[in-house]
């Protein structure tokens, strides 16, 4: 499976939206992208999938995901997080992941499957739904490109900026992967540039480009520095690290500030984003400390290398890198420092369940001065004859000079304790225990027996800190001033993806429960052939099921309560005018393709040896085949048609309730299917469909019921109780007809 970059599509993109803010896409172009995205494709670029049977799983990337609950199916064009609930297709996880708005994930998604964009001019209320977030992002893309061309294409940025990266050994193919760039010594340059393309100065200040000045303008924070700008994984510029080229300047580094866009604790990894593909083709990363040690090491041929952003690893961190890959290499200098930074981080790698190695440098050297000093090959070797795992380096650095003393020898061994017992899984942690027992010549199921007191201490301190955590929490809800209680939100945003918790709905009405299998039947099979129908002039016609539904909904005269549900029937009624005028076309290209392929298999029988008769029956056997084929191929368009545009609808609830309605975690194998026919529920539409209806209707009916025997109780009005008392006898006579047929048992008062 190949995935296309986006790393140069997405500057474009970016740049896009800032003159095309004012305008909305065409809704056949919004159509054509979503026909052209593949999930898979879309997903992986985000996540490490593998694929299993039909489907692909991975670590979902919405919750603290330690073992695959996260599918997606190519067939539907959907993910589902079967732990956490959240559920989607392409359009929907750009949207959730990257906090994208509905235009900006289908901008993202036409860039990357190079569709033109057709747009039409927004109107006032629309122009005001733009985020701050987008506005953000549109400013730092602004600020990266502004930065580059100062680098490049002025006389300072070339001798002060360019020319200290080349010192630094960086090839000019380097400095343009990363995007490197330079910030002029000129206080307000900037500053008056990006106000000049009409950028807002309060973003400008909330980004960190800027400071303001107190006086109405505002000056440049990064001036005379040279820039690394930090992607996220979908390669948008969310923040700048900023070096200083003067040796009397107190800080060697700027960085942006945590902002809408950047959490400098969970958001990135420097490099991620040009990492990402050689790390799930790898299956492993290298973890080092600064953007140059990342920087060197990817030009000497190792893309695999990633940064915390001059930060300490953090949960948000792995949980992020963990995505992508479960080996870990943590790079670190030789001397005393290195080896302090490397015994402070294994075990919070270890308790997300890393196979973590280490791998400490000649001292004196860093990756990035390593990395300059030997070639490719030198490097492969030394990781090769210096990577050792965790346990191996522990032991050695704390039983280093100890050797004849007795208790520091015990607490090295406590120290190696307590980091196999953060381990989750069980038969790691005794793998460990065993190498562990070997390496300090101690009884393995004394370190068993330890380990497992370790392990109820952490259990025993994690229960303490949630508790305490939670007091925390009611104590600051409890201070709360009146008007600073969350407000409910009435009705979901543009730009955000609602966010289920989990499949088990609160309780429901049997009405509702009713109305959304009807609904899920439309969702999933609203465009497949349910029926004939004959009409008064004689004629008969193939019936859908979203057009059977309707007609029986109308005849009763009923609707659905749910209005999420009333509009997903109504979307699919609005699309059944282009479903029939795709139809023959998909029905002609699937009996061509077919015919042509039987042909082919017909022409390859070899007829010697066998009668007419003989050949007669293969040749019917080959044609019963294909005709079979052609038919699937046209059921699955059928199947496919409605499902994959409200799982990518811009309206957040429809999307969000077709998307749960239409996933499945399991699929019956091909062995299980081998030597038995299974009857699929698509099969069984017709059976199903009327079932439905009946429940639905019958719910409705019992409904009423109940509220005439309550409005009986409450009135003494003669005219109104024998008008209720007729409607309940009609409605008697309705329920039994209905739970002959839904199979239910009426019991008469």
């Amino acid at each position: 499976m190949q995935c296309l970059e986006v790393h140069n599509l997405e500057p474009l993109l970016i740049v896009h939206d800032a003159w095309c803010i004012n305008k909305m896409i065409d809704q056949n172009t919004v159509q054509q992208i979503i026909d052209t995205a593949d999930v898979v494709d879309v997903v992986s670029d985000f996540v490490a999938l593998k694929r299993r049977g039909s489907n692909w799983v991975g670590l979902c990337p919405f919750h603290n995901d330690r073992t695959p609950s996260f599918y997606v199916s190519r067939s539907k064009q959907i993910y589902k997080c079967f732990s956490c609930g959240e559920a989607g297709s392409s359009v929907s996880f750009l949207m959730k992941h990257e906090q994208m708005s509905y235009p900006d994930a289908l901008r993202y998604l036409a860039a990357k499957y190079h569709i033109e964009i057709k747009e039409r001019e927004q109107t006032d209320e629309e122009r005001t739904a733009q985020t701050e977030r987008e506005s953000m992002l549109i400013a730092n893309e602004w600020a990266c490109q502004w930065m580059e061309d100062q680098l490049w294409n002025t006389r300072d940025g070339q001798e002060i900026g360019l020319s200290y990266f080349r010192e630094r050994g960086f090839s000019d193919a380097t400095i343009r992967k990363f995007r490197l760039g330079y910030s002029p010594e000129n206080r307000t340059a900037l500053y008056d540039a990006a106000t000049r393309q009409g950028y807002n100065r309060e973003i400008l200040f909330k980004l960190g480009l800027c400071k303001d000045d107190q006086h109405g303008g505002g000056y440049d924070f990064y001036r005379g520095r040279v820039m690394f700008p930090i992607f996220n994984v979908a390669g948008k510029v969310i923040a700048f690290g900023g070096r200083t080229l003067k040796k009397d300047d107190h800080a060697k580094y700027f960085n942006s500030p945590d902002s809408v866009i950047y959490d400098k604790s969970s958001s990135t990894m420097y490099g991620l984003f040009q990492a990402k593909r050689a790390i799930a083709r790898q299956g492993k990363c290298f973890i080092v400390e600064g953007y140059a040690d990342v920087i060197s090491m990817h030009q000497a041929g190792f893309e695999n290398v990633i940064a915390s952003s001059g930060t300490a690893l953090t949960d948000g961190h792995i949980h992020l890198l963990h995505r992508f890959t479960n080996n870990v290499t943590e790079l670190f200098d030789g001397d005393a420092a290195g080896i302090r930074a490397a015994m402070k981080g294994i075990d919070k790698l270890l308790s997300h369940g890393l196979n973590i190695k280490v791998l400490l440098l000649p001292d004196g050297d860093d990756p990035d001065s390593y990395s300059r000093k030997h070639s490719s090959s030198e490097i492969q070797q030394y990781i090769d004859e210096h990577e050792s795992d965790f346990i191996q380096f522990k032991t050695r650095v704390l039983l280093e000079g100890v050797h004849n003393d007795p208790i520091k020898q015990s607490e090295a061994i406590t120290d190696v304790v307590k980091s196999i017992a953060v381990i989750p899984d069980a038969i790691t942690r005794s793998v460990y225990a065993k190498e562990c027992s070997r390496l300090f010549s101690v009884s393995e199921q004394m370190l068993l027996r330890e380990i497992k007191k370790n392990i109820d201490r952490n259990k025993e301190e994690a229960f303490k800190q949630a508790e305490r955590d939670k007091r925390r929490q009611e104590a600051r809800e409890a201070t709360l001033e009146p008007h600073d209680t969350p407000q409910p939100v009435e009705g979901p945003t543009t730009d955000t993806l609602p966010t289920p918790k989990s499949d088990k709905s609160p309780t429901i009405s049997a009405a509702h429960r009713e109305e959304r299998e009807v609904a899920r039947l439309i969702a999933k099979y609203g465009m497949c052939y349910l029926c004939d129908t004959e009409y008064e002039d004689g004629t008969r016609r193939p019936t859908t099921v979203v057009e059977y539904i309707n007609s029986e909904l109308t005849l009763d005269n009923l609707s659905f309560n749910d209005p999420t549900l009333a509009n997903i029937l109504n979307i699919a009624l609005g699309e059944l005018e282009r479903f029939y005028q795709e139809l023959p076309r998909v029905e002609q290209d699937a009996s061509v393709r077919n015919q042509e392929a039987c042909e082919r298999e017909i022409r390859a029988i070899d007829p010697i040896g066998k009668s007419v008769d003989l050949l007669e029956n293969e040749e019917k056997r080959i044609r019963s085949k294909y005709e079979l084929k052609a038919m699937e191929q046209v059921n699955e368009f059928r199947q496919n048609f409605l499902e994959r545009l409200l799982c990518s609808h811009p309206d957040d609830r429809v999307r969000e309730m077709s998307c749960r309605m239409a996933s499945e975690r399991y699929q019956l194998s091909k062995i299980h299917t081998q030597y038995t026919h299974v009857v699929t529920e698509f099969e069984r539409l017709p059976g199903l469909v009327a079932s439905a209806l009946n429940n639905l209707k019958l719910s409705i009916v019992l409904n009423r019921i109940s509220s005439i025997k309550k409005q009986l109780k409450e009135t003494t009005d003669y005219e109104t109780v024998k008008k209720l008392l007729a409607e309940q006898q009609e409605l008697a006579l309705l329920n039994k007809e209905l739970a002959k047929l839904t199979g239910e048992r009426v019991l008469n008062p």
